[in-house]
């Protein structure tokens, strides 16, 4: 047997994080753990020079079920992983199924017309330009 010294802050960090996970599970993202509640759709959101591109993976969904809205600054994805319709008793299932749906904020003025989506290897991709008036201007300066 052997002794070990006790440090308080160790198990703090431990209730700390406990405390964390549990307000993330609440509130942050609720859809956790919750049988029912649909399928959460993890994105990717970043800006190149000239677009704005959002990544989701979607596996096992075919292009035509996926619905993709741009309305203002806002770009909502819809679809619906369908659940396969084996017969059967599962053992586990942890994988979700059901319809998902995602709106996210863009902040800044895009050009929803010229946007463009493709779909590889189960993940989709929105290629959305910014619009012409957020772009830096580069202005030549003349001699006299």
């Amino acid at each position: 047997m052997s002794i070990s010294r006790w440090e308080p802050f160790k198990e703090m960090m431990t209730l700390r994080q406990a405390m964390d996970r549990l307000f993330e599970d609440s509130f942050v993202r609720p859809w956790r753990g919750y049988e029912g509640a649909g399928v959460y759709l993890p994105l990717d959101v970043y800006t190149t020079k000239d677009a704005v591109i959002v990544r989701a993976s979607v596996p096992g969904i075919q292009p035509d079920n996926v619905e993709i809205t741009v309305e203002g600054s806002t770009v909502t994805i819809r679809g619906e992983i369908k659940a396969p319709q084996e017969a059967g008793t599962f053992l586990l299932q942890e994988q979700r199924y059901g319809p998902f749906s995602r709106a996210i904020d863009l902040t800044l003025p895009v050009q929803a017309d010229k946007a463009e989506a493709k779909f590889e290897n189960g993940v989709l991709t929105l290629t959305i330009p910014k619009a012409e008036a957020i772009k830096p201007k580069v202005i030549k300066v003349k001699s006299a």
